[in-house]
């Protein structure tokens, strides 16, 4: 497996620009960046350039994210402004060498969200060939309504439209949270897993924290499935703190 760091909660105390440093600094080859919309892409580019990073994921839609809706891949009508802000997101994604988009279903309920779900990811693989997309599963205590709320259902879709080039972001917090079994999940699911995000559960903490999970056999786990992919962390950590760089890859 390779290591990232989601700086959008990483080393969160820093200046956005900074923030690339530290994540080498700390012994990262690759950061999330989950919403880049509002930084001009030559100042990412360089910071990359500058610390040997690539750039593993960002998001797909919303543009603004702050208090504005979860996507809106799954939502019947709103197909239009999906197509939009894939459009500028992928202009990113091409801009930026960015590995993985992560494909928001939004917030929405009843049969017509799947059906249009299943529309907008095909549409949108046909509109970005080769471009590697992931739909990730998220608990209702973190997102209220969210459409895609159970890994199986998030499974079946992406066996559903079978395609190598979308597959399942797998998060250890969400998952907890929904199933409350990572590890059997995980199993479940392997086979279709395009990246995985780490944390401790049930509070979004680092994984050296105690919690729900057990954090060291989970990456027994990945390790067992030789998982190639990318493991970002996605919890609190400042620059300074070290302890919870105990599961980088040597």
């Amino acid at each position: 497996m390779k290591a990232c760091a989601n700086v959008n909660v990483m080393f969160a105390d820093l200046p956005f620009l900074e923030r690339f440093g530290a994540a080498r600094s700390a012994g990262f080859s690759g950061v999330e960046v989950p919403f880049p919309y509002d930084h001009p892409v030559p100042d990412i580019l360089g910071m990359l350039g500058r610390n040997d990073l690539s750039l593993v994921m960002i998001t797909c839609p919303p543009p603004n994210y702050t208090g504005a809706e979860r996507g809106f891949a799954a939502i019947p009508g709103a197909e239009a402004r999906f197509r939009r802000d894939f459009k500028r997101t992928l202009r990113y994604a091409k801009a930026l060498g960015v590995q993985h988009v992560h494909i928001m279903s939004g917030v929405v309920r009843g049969p017509e969200a799947r059906e249009t779900f299943v529309a907008n990811l095909r549409w949108a693989l046909e509109e970005a060939p080769g471009q590697s997309l992931t739909i990730e599963p998220m608990c209702q205590d973190d997102v209220p309504g969210y459409y895609l709320n159970n890994v199986m259902k998030a499974f079946d879709i992406v066996a559903e439209i079978n395609s190598d080039c979308l597959g399942l972001q797998f998060d250890t917090h969400h998952v907890q949270r929904i199933h409350e079994d990572v590890l059997g999940t995980w199993a479940d699911v392997a086979d279709r897993v395009r990246h995985v995000q780490l944390a401790q559960s049930p509070s979004r903490v680092s994984p050296e924290h105690g919690g729900e999970i057990d954090i060291p056999a989970f990456l027994a786990a990945l390790k067992a499935a030789h998982y190639k992919g990318w493991v970002a962390g996605e919890y609190i950590a400042g620059p300074e703190d070290r302890a919870h760089l105990f599961w980088l890859p040597d």
